[in-house]
């Protein structure tokens, strides 16, 4: 780390350029003339690019700094969408627009709509350009200002003009509050750009301080873009995996983004890796290497999982070879797609909890449960379909980022009228291990060991267990998902399978697809905390588990048990994402030995045909004197759900998840 990369560094975690901003000037008579139609969109981001000026951050090669803090409303607005890095690379802004007026003579009413909104937005664009070189010449930012010359408005030229576009890119979508924005295969689309600079003499220090740099660039900022909690800002990035052609690629700059990450200890990028079961014991070693600095990343996906589970939905090979992660875990094809992959949540303990109200009473077996089960499961699934269908997601225009998705120009449309390639509907599936364990309970109880009636434990339900505690420890003393038991596992690949055949493939409204998932995002507390007591045992309000994990406060016997119990269902089925997700004691990686033994059981998940897995490094007693002492601990990183971000800026009701969770040694 050079002296320079060190004191940039001080000034991000400084945190004092958060108080250089201002708000965004608000006229109610300007924002109220405007409908949502093209101009009236592209009147706005105009507006909030006008307000914007110049800020450069310590000694800052990339600027695009946020100045005001725009106030376009976020909702209905795309992210999660990985934009065609490639093709601005390549053609700049400029190059764009040439296309667009190739297009015109052949372009209907609409089009022309789109394309004007399009001209006009880009026209701020080389006006906020133009007030950055300008400031850069004024500050004596030579390389900035020469650079800024050429870029963004034309294509890159070496991997600093490229780096510097997609810096920009970035700054430009945010300002219209497009907030989930991954930066998808960040070292496949970059790499020509490395090699150019390699091959005119950049020396591996000059680009690794580059890079360095512009990840640090990355952090600034990120506070205004929060999903849920801050740190929830979508910044993801995937290395590795195979090419679309399917060889692998892993390269030169996926190991420099490695180190980038293991020396800055940030939380952005947020970084995932691509494996295979063919994936060297070396890589997984490499990756075990950033998790040991408590950063909660690397996320590893499984391409030999995942690439036919897109096929299978009707993704071109190419295209599902070629995948990348949405802003925490999604899978989604790169450039061309307009996919909503979060778009709402199964929250199986409360279809569970349903059918063991109306249904449990009346059946004579377990087996007919089950069939009842079935029933409310699929019919959760219709309704959540007829709902969906029935939306404007993403209902007005929205010019800008539609010029950055492939085939949206060539076609003419918005991606909100069709321009994308792939249009899909991803649903999330909340609670699993909670919903399994409730099931295995009734199992237990009721059928098999006659221990309780079905009244009984309706009733017990009914009164959140206050008077019925001896019947609680009963539920919690029966088999729990997570220690490689095969009757709570097979319950849950029950319900994803029933899951997966309600959902999977169904038409939505958009000419796409439905696709079911494992993951929870905030679910596991904010659907959990409506859903009453379960059969589990758990008490009303109680959080779920995050993602794809044992449910909180079980007894497990071990990581291997666990990861043997969520490798039992056949993950292609269930493919939207949501990761298998476990905390380890960080003591465990204060040796080689420690790392090599972690390394090893996330390649056994892998091997084992889990599609997706994050490993948090935690320390309980740690987290509890950050809750006490904020102040002592402002850039401790944890991992959320599918993003990681700083403990003290977290709400406490996602610190205590986090320090309930199990921590496991291996």
């Amino acid at each position: 780390m050079t002296e320079t990369v060190k004191q940039q560094l001080q000034h991000l975690r400084a945190r004092g350029y958060r108080n250089i901003r201002v708000d965004t000037p608000l006229d109610p008579d300007f924002f109220a003339c405007f409908t949502k139609d093209m101009d009236g969109e592209s009147a706005l981001i105009r507006y909030a690019i006008d307000c914007e000026e110049p800020v450069f951050h310590g000694h800052d090669l990339f600027g695009f700094n946020r100045y005001c803090n725009a106030a376009i409303p976020q909702k209905g607005r795309f992210g999660n969408v990985v934009i065609d890095y490639p093709n601005v690379l390549k053609k700049g802004l400029q190059g764009i627009l040439d296309e667009i007026d190739a297009l015109r003579p052949q372009a209907d009413e609409e089009a022309l709509a789109f394309y004007d909104a399009i001209g006009e937005i880009y026209d701020a664009c080389f006006h906020i350009v133009k007030k950055y070189r300008l400031a850069a010449e004024e500050a004596g930012n030579e390389r900035l200002a020469k650079a800024l010359l050429h870029v963004p408005c034309c294509g890159a030229r070496d991997y600093y003009e490229a780096l510097i576009t997609v810096r920009f890119l970035s700054f430009i979508l945010r300002i219209a509050n497009h907030v989930h924005l991954p930066l998808g295969r960040f070292d496949q689309y970059m790499k020509p750009y490395y090699d150019v600079s390699v091959a005119a003499g950049a020396t591996e220090e000059e680009l690794l301080e580059l890079t360095e740099l512009f990840f640090i660039a990355l952090n600034f900022d990120t506070d205004l873009y929060i999903g849920i909690q801050k740190g929830d800002n979508g910044q993801s990035m995937v290395l590795g995996g195979c090419d679309r052609a399917g060889n692998d690629a892993f390269n030169d700059l996926s190991e420099l983004c490695l180190h980038t990450c293991e020396e800055l200890s940030l939380i952005d990028p947020k970084i995932n890796l691509r494996v295979t079961p063919r994936t060297p014991l070396a890589l997984y070693e490499r990756g075990t290497k950033l998790t040991k600095q408590g950063l909660g990343f690397p996320q590893y996906s499984n391409d030999d999982v995942v690439i036919p589970a897109l096929t299978a939905l009707g993704y071109d090979p190419e295209d599902a070879r070629d995948y990348a992660v949405a802003a925490c875990w999604e899978f989604i094809a790169q450039y061309n797609g307009a996919d909503i992959p979060n778009i709402y949540y199964m929250n199986f303990p409360q279809v569970i909890d349903r059918a063991t109200r109306e249904s449990l009473p009346h059946c004579r077996t377990f087996e007919e449960f089950l069939t009842e089960v079935r029933r409310h499961l699929l019919a959760e699934c219709d309704t959540l379909m007829e709902r969906f269908n029935k939306s404007t997601f993403g209902g007005h225009p929205q010019p800008l980022i539609s010029s950055f998705i492939t085939p949206c120009i060539a076609r003419g449309r918005d991606l909100t009228r069709g321009g994308a390639k792939y249009n899909n509907f991803g649903l999330h599936g909340a609670g699993i291990s909670t919903a399994a364990d409730a099931l295995e309970a009734i199992r237990c109880g009721i059928f098999e060991r006659c221990e309780m009636t079905a009244e009984e434990l309706i009733a017990a339900l009914d009164a959140n267990f206050e008077g019925h505690e001896s019947l609680r420890q009963t539920l919690l003393s029966y088999p729990k998902m997570g220690n490689n038991e095969d009757a709570p596992d097979s319950l849950a690949a029950f319900l994803m399978e029933t899951y997966s055949e309600g959902l999977n493939g169904k038409p939505n409204c958009r000419g796409g697809v439905y696709r079911a998932g494992t993951g929870s995002a905030m679910g596991y507390i904010t659907y959990a905390s409506k859903v009453g007591a379960t059969a589990d045992g758990r008490l009303a309000g109680a959080p779920y588990a995050s993602s794809f994990s044992p449910s909180p406060n079980v007894r497990l016997n071990g990581p291997l048990s666990a990861i043997l119990s969520f490798t039992k269902h056949d993950m292609r089925k269930i493919c939207n994402g949501g990761p298998f997700t476990i905390e380890i004691h960080d003591t465990v990686f204060r040796n080689d030995e420690g790392e090599r033994k972690v390394a090893q059981l996330i390649k056994s998940y892998i091997d084992l045909g889990g599609h997706q897995i994050q490993i948090n490094a935690i320390n309980r007693d740690r987290l509890l004197d950050a809750q006490a002492h904020p102040e002592n601990y402002p850039n401790l990183i944890v991992r959320v759900w599918g993003w990681s971000g700083y403990f003290c800026e977290l709400d406490k009701v996602y610190q205590d998840h986090i320090i309930q969770r199990v921590e496991f040694g291996v």
